[in-house]
């Protein structure tokens, strides 16, 4: 199959999620365009994997079957999941769900317990962060995710990220808890204009872009290795696709620093023009990591379209390609 027909194959797919998130990533239409209305209607009963993600969260008068962070069935994860496959906005029907993950972090259980250690507060801040980005897409904002923006903000390291190392010795933030905030700060700062959320976002990007996002400041080697595999979805762990996807979105995609990464995602791509899975945080043990969703597997020899998505979508964002040709 030719490069030429990923856009085409993207939007004959049988999934209705694949073709709306191709229609809003790749073809930048919005919520209000016929072609976007005429596929979100009823969407939530049509999809097999909306539908699969809506079964396993809790109605009104119901409490969460998983609890909230459950992996993955919590609503936590689902609510991310949603937003970033961008679902419509507005559903009232997660309210209950917004409900439960709102509490959960304001609780004294959950927050009382992180330490400050040598002055830094160690705490996992990808909750909060998808939480943020999550129910800001979704427009569930009940007023809370202006404190969940300054908790971030207020916690923030000296480095820019954010650790839940409790060990003395870490004074480095950690890429997968920096990540997400990142990206939820982003879209916050959209909504809400407020210099301390701009200068919080470029001191985050620093952590990855001094990096040239995946590698030793130092040596230049590959600090991970599972970091240039792409997935999907990774969940809370790092990888360049995600990263570059959240730089996109944050109109930092230019910056030369990103050049490496993005040459290397460049050559992942496949004969007919989508990229692979290249690993999962999925379908573990069978008391958790069980997907409600199976996203395709692993396979480096086949497109995964959940991937190949949001690779064009940063290759795109990056001026690397033109879908009306490729």
């Amino acid at each position: 199959m030719s490069k030429t027909n990923i856009i085409n194959t993207l939007i004959g797919s049988k999934e209705l999620a694949i073709r709306l998130k191709t229609y809003l990533k790749l073809l930048e239409h919005d919520y209000g365009s016929n072609e976007v209305k005429k596929l979100t209607k009823n969407i939530k009963t049509k999809s097999r994997v909306y539908k699969s993600l809506f079964s396993h969260l809790p109605k009104k008068g119901e409490i969460p079957a998983k609890g909230v962070y459950h992996k993955w069935y919590g609503v936590h994860w689902i609510l991310y999941v949603l937003a970033d496959l961008g679902y419509p906005p507005g559903d009232l029907s997660l309210i209950p769900s917004r409900n439960f993950e709102l509490d959960w972090l304001f609780s004294d259980q959950h927050w009382l317990k992180k330490p400050t250690i040598d002055g830094r507060k160690r705490f996992c801040a990808s909750m909060e962060g998808n939480a943020l980005y999550s129910l800001l897409y979704l427009k569930l904002d009940d007023g809370r995710c202006s404190q969940l923006a300054d908790r971030l903000i207020k916690y923030q390291w000296d480095d820019g990220g954010w650790n839940c190392d409790k060990k003395p010795k870490a004074i480095n933030s950690s890429y997968n808890e920096s990540l997400f905030p990142l990206r939820s700060l982003n879209l916050y700062s959209s909504i809400i204009d407020k210099p301390e959320v701009k200068i919080a976002i470029n001191r985050a990007a620093e952590v990855f872009l001094k990096r040239d996002l995946y590698k030793n400041m130092h040596t230049g080697e590959i600090i991970n290795p599972k970091w240039i595999k792409l997935s999907y979805p990774p969940y809370w762990h790092y990888e360049i696709l995600s990263i570059l996807k959240v730089l996109a979105e944050a109109n930092r995609i230019k910056d030369k620093r990103c050049n490496d990464a993005l040459d290397l995602l460049e050559k992942k791509r496949l004969d007919d023009g989508g990229f692979p899975a290249e690993a999962r945080y999925y379908l573990g043990s069978a008391k958790s990591n069980i997907s409600p969703v199976d996203w395709g597997g692993v396979n480096k020899r086949k497109s995964n379209p959940w991937v190949t998505l949001d690779a064009l979508y940063v290759l795109k964002k990056a001026g690397r390609i033109d879908l009306t040709q490729n």
